[in-house]
Formats: structure tokens, C-alpha cells, sequence
């Protein structure tokens, strides 16, 4: 059952996360890669919310390893910043580099303390 929770999780997170990059990306006459920096960012959020309130293993399986794990994407941000080296934007690579990391890290760990704190 929690494989079929996972699955139906990724249904619906694989196609947010392509939709949400394209409607972003679409907005920014940039290299940088914003579309992947936003829904990584959304994803940890969501992804520390749903720990923070300490939900049942059912629930964490279909929102945090399918919802969350098809809507967060650390393949395309690798290949996102090797392209940006490839090209020389280093700037941007490094800025990528620290603004997601940092970004997603703040993501989660203010979703989990505002879940936590409204559960109590």
C-alpha cells in the first residue's frame, strides 16, 4: 500500500514540478535557472511542514516521498549548474549553488518550526 501512496504522490508532484518550472522560467529572460530554484524551495518546505506535524507514515509516503520527491528535482539543479559553468556564467553557478542550498535548507526548517508550532 505505501508503494501505491508513493506513486499517487508522483502523479501529481512530477507534473506540478514541470509546470511550475515552465511558468517561471517563462518570466525570467535569464540563465539563471529560477523555474528549478522555486520548486526546490517549495518542496522543502512542504517537505518540512509535513515532518514538523508528525503526520502518519501513510501521509508522509504519499506528501513527503512521493509529492515532495517528484516535485523536488537535485538532478536538474546538478545539471543546471554544470550548464552554467559549461557556459561560463560562473556567477550564476555559484549563486546557484548557494542560494539553493541555503534556500531549501531555510525552506525546511521553517516549514517543520510553523507545523510544529501550530501542532503543538
Amino acid at each position: 500500500m505505501t508503494a501505491v501512496l508513493v506513486v499517487l504522490g508522483a502523479m501529481i508532484g512530477a507534473p506540478l514540478r514541470y509546470l511550475t518550472d515552465r511558468a517561471v522560467q517563462r518570466r525570467h529572460d535569464s540563465a539563471f535557472p529560477w523555474g528549478t530554484l522555486t520548486v526546490n524551495v517549495a518542496g522543502s518546505f512542504v517537505l518540512g511542514a509535513l515532518t514538523g506535524a508528525a503526520l502518519p507514515d501513510p501521509v508522509a509516503a504519499l506528501g513527503g516521498v512521493g509529492l515532495c520527491g517528484a516535485l523536488t528535482t537535485y538532478s536538474t539543479f546538478s545539471y543546471e549548474t554544470l550548464r552554467l559553468v559549461e557556459e561560463r556564467a560562473y556567477a550564476y553557478a555559484a549563486l546557484n549553488v548557494t542560494t539553493s542550498v541555503l534556500a531549501t535548507l531555510g525552506a525546511a526548517l521553517l516549514g517543520h518550526t510553523t507545523t510544529s508550532a501550530l501542532v503543538g
